[in-house]
């Protein structure tokens, strides 16, 4: 269960506002902070961001703020209010304490004032919003009209309503701002309730040649070209760590990320045995079956079951095949199991030809696409 914080900024504040430009909106390049934080916090600073700029904001060191900040952790949700608006919504990546850094990176704008601000949050995959904080009330069970005061956190009991039924705070405000209906979260079902396949057809078995064990199938040349692209487009990728040792073996790539699991909610069981994860800083970008030769059926419930426990995901989820087995994957869409949870409208297709089609375009040169790219490739299903 993630904690939620919350800073409250007044309305047209000067100093706030060109506090906020400087670090959160511009961001603060990594060589201005390394002075100021010791090694540990540096290299972990370093796997999430690599060499981007990064957000940076802080809290006076009060002695309240500072029992709040000292129960902060990776992955913890924080937004900034302004008014009666959420300006912005992101995760924490790390945090410090520093005098130093402080006045390295905000300087008082009123005479005689020596405030700092020492306190120090990096975040994660800011986001600008602009949400009525009502909606955020809400969502929590607090009266319409509750209104923030300086540094604060949603206590627990709030945070069990919450997350009893929900999923994931930052998708679903993100959600919002899209005028997206959110759903509350729901357990997979049990084996004894899916609809099981019962044909031969259904579970495809069309006596195709066992594969040579000596030879790189079709599957693992596809994960690898994913896994390829998403790196060049500047994601951090995952594959099952029972794949990681093959595809390092066929296609000397070995540059995982070392665990999905940094900042994310409960999904995690659900996502890490997907054959493609794409993820930037604590937030999953697109996640990839594949289905050669195999059951297309078992790919589609391993992303039912993630669609039950996160609802409200926003990135997009692909079935990743070869173009003649639409069809097939069209049909399994159909059963009562995937119709009734919607599927169809969450997954898309995306055929080889297409990923070899944007893989010839990138080549091996130093950009590549981004989801958009992808999801503009692929074909939904839904009818």
């Amino acid at each position: 269960m993630r904690n939620i914080f919350m800073l409250y900024m007044p309305p047209l504040n000067p100093e706030a506002m060109v506090h906020y430009r400087e670090t959160i909106r511009q961001k603060v390049a990594f060589g201005r902070i390394v002075p100021f934080i010791d090694s540990s916090l540096n290299r972990h600073l370093r796997e999430v961001f690599g060499e981007r700029h990064i957000a940076v904001w802080g809290s006076r060191n009060t002695p309240m703020n500072r029992g709040r900040f000292d129960r902060m952790e990776e992955g913890d949700e924080i937004l900034i209010v302004e008014g009666d608006i959420i300006r912005l919504l992101g995760k924490i990546a790390g945090k410090t304490v520093s005098r130093e850094l402080s006045q390295e990176l905000w300087h008082n704008l009123r005479p005689g004032h020596h405030d700092t601000w020492e306190l120090i949050y990096f975040i994660a995959n800011p986001r600008e919003i602009n949400l009525p904080f009502r909606s955020f009330n809400e969502l929590l069970g607090y009266e319409p009209e509750f209104r923030l005061h300086g540094f604060s956190s949603v206590a627990e009991d709030k945070l069990k309503h919450f997350y009893s039924r929900y999923d994931d705070l930052y998708e679903i405000l993100m959600g919002l701002t899209q005028g997206r209906t959110i759903e509350r979260v729901r357990e997979p079902l049990p084996p004894s309730e899916i609809e099981q396949p019962t044909e031969a057809a259904d579970v495809e078995a069309e006596s195709l040649p066992a594969p040579d064990p000596g030879c790189v199938s079709d599957h693992l040349q596809m994960q690898w070209t994913l896994l390829k692209l998403g790196k060049q487009g500047g994601e951090r990728v995952w594959a099952p760590r029972s794949d990681q040792t093959r595809i390092t073996s066929a296609f000397q790539f070995s540059d995982f990320e070392p665990t999905l699991a940094a900042g994310l909610d409960t999904q995690v069981r659900y996502v890490e045995n997907i054959d493609v994860v794409w993820k930037e800083e604590f937030r999953i970008d697109a996640a990839f079956e594949i289905e050669n030769s195999t059951a297309i059926y078992s790919g589609l419930l391993r992303l039912s079951d993630l669609t039950m426990v996160a609802p409200n995901s926003l990135y997009p989820l692909f079935i990743v095949a070869p173009g003649e087995r639409k069809n097939r994957v069209r049909e399994q869409l159909i059963r009562p199991t995937f119709r009734n949870l919607h599927i169809a409208e969450k997954v898309l297709f995306l055929s080889y030809e297409k990923v070899r089609e944007i893989d010839d375009f990138f080549g091996e040169g130093p950009a590549g696409p981004t989801p958009d790219i992808l999801s503009a490739k692929a074909e939904k299903l839904s009818a």
